[in-house]
């Protein structure tokens, strides 16, 4: 039926008004896939392909998801082991595993973190003991690239957090200033200088159980029971080259061979 033309014209009109509305809409979910946040706004979904800030920023938080043994670069470039990453990421938390950073995704980043980007169950309080709590200076790097060594670590640890059914990790020791790390003996050379590293109490999980599951979230140093001087903590790092030795928990690493010297605890 032809409808009269003095009803076609505005009915054109009004199917024409929805038509460009529904596609503000679909350009504002893209571009915009998720609300505001406190601490970092994600402004457009992600994919392998892209490059930038926001991928920097995605990588920080799915840095714990690397697969066994391996580590994620932090460099903003979203290549294959950043796809895979993302996916095991989204597994985690039953998320649509289609490596592509969207709303869903996001949303579960927003959830994750508090408006300092820190992990809602770490605190940079928790890596710096400080010999009493001297803040992120001291050390061989500046405060802020500090700060950002421990809040990788943090996201990492989240990540091997969630996979051990959410249950409190204890953290004895994090970033430590170069008098304080001198009055501990530690090494020179020690991770925890450069805000790397965490040293990690038993609590509820033993301390086996944690130096296995690390092997999964991207920790390059694992030291734990068996390791000399380390049976009653263990010992987590950046490192890239992994060293991991805690022979009473059945954890090595051949390759690691004659690193234990260029190491530190």
């Amino acid at each position: 039926m032809r409808l009269p033309t003095r009803l076609a014209r505005p009915l054109a009109r009004i199917l024409l008004a929805l038509t460009m509305v529904a596609g503000a809409l679909l350009v504002s979910s893209v571009s915009n896939p998720a609300a505001a946040d406190g601490c970092y706004t994600w402004g457009r979904s992600l994919s392998q392909g892209a490059t930038g800030e926001d991928v920097r920023q995605l990588q920080i938080r799915i840095a714990g998801y690397p697969g066994t043994g391996a580590h994620l670069g932090i460099d903003g470039d979203f290549g294959p082991a950043t796809r895979a990453a993302l996916v095991r990421f989204q597994q985690a938390y039953g998320l649509s595993a289609d490596g592509v950073a969207g709303p869903q995704t996001f949303a579960k980043i927003y959830e994750l973190q508090d408006d300092d980007c820190t992990p809602i169950h770490f605190t940079y309080g928790e890596l710096d003991d400080g010999c009493g709590g001297s803040g992120y200076d001291g050390g061989p790097l500046s405060e802020s690239a500090t700060r950002f060594n421990a809040l990788r670590t943090m996201w990492q640890l989240e990540a091997m957090r969630h996979a051990l059914g959410d249950r409190p990790i204890i953290i004895n020791s994090g970033f430590r200033s170069i008098p304080c790390n001198r009055s501990v003996g530690g090494a020179s050379n020690s991770q925890h200088l450069y805000g790397n590293a965490a040293d990690l109490g038993a609590g509820s999980q033993g301390f086996c159980r944690l130096a296995q599951q690390a092997r999964n979230h991207g920790f390059g140093g694992i030291l734990g029971p068996g390791y000399p001087d380390h049976n009653d903590h263990v010992h987590l790092d950046l490192r890239t080259s992994n060293f991991w030795s805690a022979p009473n928990c059945g954890v090595s690493l051949a390759a690691a061979t004659g690193q234990a010297e260029e190491i530190d605890i």
